[in-house]
């Protein structure tokens, strides 16, 4: 059944009457993803706390906090990489259900680049649940992972091996593997980690193909100046805990700034109406931004 729900009991405690009837509301067709009370973590410790939020077709989302926020957490437990409690409703699909609904973009520096593929290769992986790992690929297969490249300007590069790439080419080529995918939202955990501006724009480039297409986002991101004008929504983490979700204006107000990255966070307006945040001169803080590494 495609509204058939997974929940995760959390301990002995059973769902209110309350809980199910907002679980229910994961069918409403305005929404792509709702998440409730999520929780997670690594080998025993509860790195992410009772965390719900909803998203709607084609939005971008940026995941904000400092360092052990939560940030990778969130989203390795929203594509099935970690066991967690709570639920996940994408499309009305349990997340058991809705994995080939959910394209991910892991962080650079937990991809094996050295390994022998060809950039057609890593795309047509995004096809494997609808292939199988066993059966040769069929024609609209090998159109899909056309298109897809050729939706990231990545198609004349198709027999190029993965390694031999620039960061920013790689970043699109996963993008393309969920494109293939026929995701419904992409994940991206820190995207812009160590490329230049140049590859950064071709990245949102393609992001703003994505919007078309209604394929919602949710991008983890240390840098808190661009969050503000790049997405239309915020999810500020600290500590495993959602401190706020909404719009830049509601999200970074001095309290749960304050609450979240303590002093030293500025915030300025500008004459567009944009909010800007920068970081303090402090060099004992220059790491707190990142996520773990796990």
């Amino acid at each position: 059944m495609a509204t058939l729900r997974t929940l995760f009991g959390r301990g002995t405690t059973q769902y209110s009457v309350a809980e199910l009837q907002a679980l229910d509301n994961c069918d409403d067709p305005a929404l792509v993803m709702t998440v409730r009370d999520l929780a997670a973590g690594y080998n025993g410790h509860r790195a992410l706390e009772a965390v719900s939020f909803d998203v709607e077709p084609g939005e971008r989302i940026g995941v904000i906090g400092p360092y052990g926020a939560g940030k990778s957490t969130l989203l390795k437990a929203i594509v099935g990489l970690l066991p967690h409690q709570g639920a996940i409703s994408i499309q009305g699909a349990s997340c058991h259900q809705s994995h080939t609904m959910v394209g991910y973009v892991p962080q650079h520096e937990a991809i094996d680049w050295t390994f022998p593929a060809t950039v057609w290769d890593v795309v047509m992986m995004g096809r494997a649940r609808q292939v199988g790992y066993i059966l040769p690929p069929r024609p609209r297969d090998r159109q899909a992972v056309r298109s897809a490249l050729e939706r990231v300007g990545m198609w004349h590069l198709r027999k190029r091996q993965i390694g031999q790439l620039s960061g920013g080419q790689r970043r699109r080529v996963f993008v393309a593997r969920a494109l293939a995918q026929q995701a419904s939202v992409l994940l991206l955990d820190e995207p812009f980690s160590g490329i230049d501006a140049t590859a950064e724009s071709e990245i949102f480039q393609v992001l703003d193909v994505l919007r078309e297409e209604a394929v919602a986002v949710l991008l983890a991101t240390h840098n808190l100046a661009q969050a503000a004008t790049h997405y239309d929504k915020l999810i500020m983490l600290n500590g495993g805990h959602l401190v706020a979700y909404g719009a830049a204006d509601a999200v970074y107000t001095p309290e749960n700034l304050a609450a979240t990255f303590g002093d030293r966070i500025v915030l300025f307006q500008q004459d567009d109406g944009y909010v800007v945040v920068a970081d303090k001169p402090c060099h004992e803080h220059e790491h707190s931004d990142h996520d773990h590494h796990h």
